[in-house]
């Protein structure tokens, strides 16, 4: 439990982390987040002599998780643009409606036949989007692209199924060369921040890899004890830190009708964590109990 909690509660401050790589833009902390992450990652796996992995990784693996890695990498870079342009609150309504996005999957990809609850939420979590909609004056681009690349990445990661710390460090091997040539050519054209704001700022996107991994490790440590369903209820810890944030941090507005929008999605996710609780209490008295499987943890 200590360290499922530590993991969301680390990945819900990630919103006070970005900030301080100014003046570096969005594009330049995402490559050395990349590049850095590859380096923390490597170290873990050669601290725990963990290479078998390796063996494993078949070219349909490869191949799924070279597009997990373009998917993240949209869904990393929007996020650091939305939390250093003052979109906090809208990114963190991202992954409060990402559960609402894995149900429309589960529909859409693998034919799964909703309870009438989860019918409610999916309706309710619409609702919500054409409520912020007109509150925005336009859709939640930000909030939409966040649920639906993750959902997305989730998807891809279940059909590679693979440890979280190994396909990382996959995912980000092969971003690698990308991200240190853009790095390169920022660099090039003097318009990089790295090396030119200072020793601390420096050691700062730098450590972009050290929080990246931490709470991944965290987390991984996290899903292999504890039950899927105290995973679910401590998933909402970092979207709503990241909601507090945005709010009380860096006093961002949230004027009646936005709250009218995110009340919508709160409601709906409370409906659809007690309909999946009473789902799974309802399968643990009708099958034998069984170890559940590891899944992956946020992104942000």
């Amino acid at each position: 439990m200590v360290f499922g909690f530590a993991a969301y509660v680390l990945w819900g401050l990630f919103p006070l982390y970005w900030p301080l790589l100014k003046p570096a833009g969005a594009v330049e902390i995402l490559a050395h987040r990349i590049m850095w992450s590859l380096l923390a990652v490597l170290a873990i796996l050669a601290a725990l002599r963990n290479w078998r992995w390796i063996r494993a990784l078949t070219p349909r693996r490869l191949a799924l998780l070279t597009v997990a890695a373009v998917v993240i990498t949209v869904n990393w870079g929007t996020y650091i643009y939305a939390v250093n342009s003052g979109h906090t609150i809208e990114g963190s309504l991202g992954y409060f409606i990402n559960p609402l996005i894995s149900v429309l999957f589960g529909v859409v990809i693998f034919r799964e036949r909703l309870r009438p609850w989860q019918w409610a939420a999916v309706g309710l979590g619409t609702a919500a989007v054409g409520v912020l909609t007109v509150d925005y004056g336009r859709p939640p681009w930000i909030a939409l692209v966040l649920a639906f690349s993750f959902g997305v990445y989730g998807l891809l990661k279940k059909f590679a199924n693979m440890p979280s710390a190994e396909s990382l460090a996959v995912e980000t091997a092969v971003l690698f060369v990308p991200a240190l040539g853009f790095a390169l050519m920022l660099e090039g054209g003097g318009e990089a921040a790295f090396g030119h704001s200072g020793v601390g700022h420096a050691v700062l996107l730098a450590g972009a890899g050290v929080v990246t991994a931490i709470p991944l490790m965290l987390f991984n440590a996290a899903a292999v004890r504890l039950p899927l369903s105290v995973i679910g209820m401590l998933q909402y810890l970092a979207p709503v830190l990241q909601f507090l944030i945005g709010l009380l941090v860096q006093h961002e507005a949230m004027p009646a009708s936005r709250w009218i929008g995110f009340g919508l999605v709160w409601v709906a996710l409370a409906m659809l964590t007690l309909d999946g609780l009473r789902a799974s209490h309802r399968a643990r008295r009708t099958t034998p109990e069984r170890v559940p499987p590891v899944t992956e943890g946020s992104s942000v």
